[in-house]
């Protein structure tokens, strides 16, 4: 290992430059890890139309938000299981794990023949691979998140971890890129037929590249420190949920913090893009290069709001951002409507030879591709405050022998089940009720909630030490 200093409150601390080596092998696996998740999220429509019967586009498209939303429902349990193994065996192993899981399952749902080809069978396995990947990703985030804590000053904590929060963004930047790259390599017609593919089956070769550097990365010193020492935990999860005090910490952590901070970055990435495709009809080409400027303008502020969370405290921030975004949304997607042009018919409805009804294809044809932008880069900003020191402060809740499974229980559960089914729920009020922001009522209820529970009963604890 290399050569360590003192550090006042973190005994074990690497040279600078080891710590940005930690930082760039932990969040280049982590930007893996979430293009992985997201390139599901992003090819929905294409999914839908390959892997669910066919008849009525609603119906498949729901089920396949259903589908990835149930990655995000399991992912508490990964994080169970992950987290209690990250306790027990260590920091790095674990993550490694959780990384070959994730890749392993993203590549083979670019080679699943679809319904066409084998019927249900088609959706079963999709959902049991989106299963693996859930359970995976559950365990990632806490590992990664508590080794470059651990290896961070005390004072900059919220600034070298807030990297690791740019790789959610970077992730679904990254996948968009490729899509996007294949899409016009390939034309619409050989993209839609097999060409979706391609992000998937890619996936491999980056989950090697990161494997490599992976391997290469020492244990987190810290937690050696606490094994040597004889003072790692042989009960994580009794000592993370059966002690009242701890359990307290973990339901304040989830709905004091992670439950707005998962709406919020689901409203303002994944449903901003469902609502620019699927409500307002624009060109899903256009869709993606307006979330990916969005997201590229606003991917600095992840690592403004993590260091600026150092000095005035992370709480402040994150209950901040929650508020603005419930206060905001309804306006900014009522101008997104707006700016978004009038919906046209491009074709009228027609029977196909099997005497099923093809509904009428409608488009916008004239976006206003600079201010939509715009009024999604607005929301990435919210996205910014609430996520840029989640890292941070949920390591600094909880003591050091049970940080891992204790801090991910929560974040998962927020990001996974709030955050995850944000997209789900949303599309499907709109549908139900005929108004298209009928949706925006549950992430500005949950935001709300979070306001008010983490300002009223959440302390700051950024000057805590990690080897508490």
């Amino acid at each position: 290992m290399s050569q360590q200093l003192e550090s006042k409150g973190n005994p074990t601390l690497l040279e600078p430059d080891s710590i940005w080596k930690i930082i760039t092998a932990s969040s280049v696996g982590t930007v893996i890890e979430w293009y992985d998740f997201y390139i599901f999220g992003s090819l929905a429509t294409f999914i839908a139309a390959k892997f669910y019967a066919s008849g009525n586009e609603l119906v498949s498209y729901l089920a396949t938000l259903a589908t990835f939303a149930t990655g995000f429902i399991v992912r508490p349990f990964g994080a169970i299981v992950f987290g209690r193994l990250g306790d027990l065996v260590g920091r790095k192993h674990t993550f490694l794990v959780t990384m070959i899981l994730m890749g392993g399952a993203t590549f083979a749902i670019g080679l699943l023949p679809g319904y066409d080809t084998i019927g249900v069978l088609a959706p079963i396995i999709l959902v049991l691979l989106r299963l693996v990947q859930g359970l995976a990703l559950g365990g990632q985030y806490g590992g990664a998140a508590t080794y470059i804590a651990e290896h961070s000053p005390d004072n900059r904590r919220g600034f070298y971890t807030s990297f690791l929060q740019t790789t959610a963004t970077l992730g679904l930047f990254l996948s968009i890129g490729v899509i996007l790259s294949t899409r016009f390599s390939m034309g619409d017609e050989g993209f839609r037929e097999w060409g979706w593919r391609i992000p998937f089956l890619l996936s491999i070769f980056l989950v090697i590249a990161s494997y490599y550097i992976r391997t290469r990365l020492q244990e987190s010193p810290v937690f050696l420190k606490m094994k040597q020492e004889g003072k790692t935990s042989k009960n994580p999860i009794k000592e993370s949920f059966g002690n009242p005090e701890n359990l307290r910490m973990v339901i304040l952590a989830l709905f004091g913090a992670t439950a707005g901070q998962g709406v919020v970055w689901y409203t303002g990435q994944f449903y901003a893009l469902s609502f620019l495709e699927k409500v307002l009809r624009i060109d899903y080409v256009t869709c993606y290069i307006i979330i990916g400027m969005a997201l590229l303008l606003g991917t600095p502020f992840f690592v403004y709001f993590g260091s600026l969370s150092d000095k005035i405290g992370r709480k402040k921030i994150m209950m901040t951002g929650c508020l603005l975004a419930a206060l905001a949304y309804v306006p900014l997607y009522m101008a997104m409507h707006e700016y978004a042009g009038p919906i046209t018919e491009v074709s009228a409805a027609t029977v196909d030879a099997a005497g099923t009804e093809v509904p009428a294809v409608l488009k916008a044809l004239s976006p206003s591709v600079p201010m939509l932008t715009l009024l999604v880069f607005i929301q990435v900003i919210f996205v910014t405050m609430v996520y840029g020191p989640i890292a941070a402060f949920l390591v600094e809740l909880f003591p050091m022998k049970i940080r891992y499974t204790s801090m991910s229980l929560p974040y998962h559960i927020g990001n996974g089940v709030f955050g995850g089914l944000t997209p789900f729920i949303a599309t499907w009020a709109a549908a139900e009720t005929g108004n298209m922001y009928a949706g925006l009522a549950y992430p500005i209820g949950v935001a709300l909630i979070t306001f008010v529970i983490g300002s009223l009963y959440i302390k700051d604890h950024r000057k805590v030490s990690m080897s508490d």
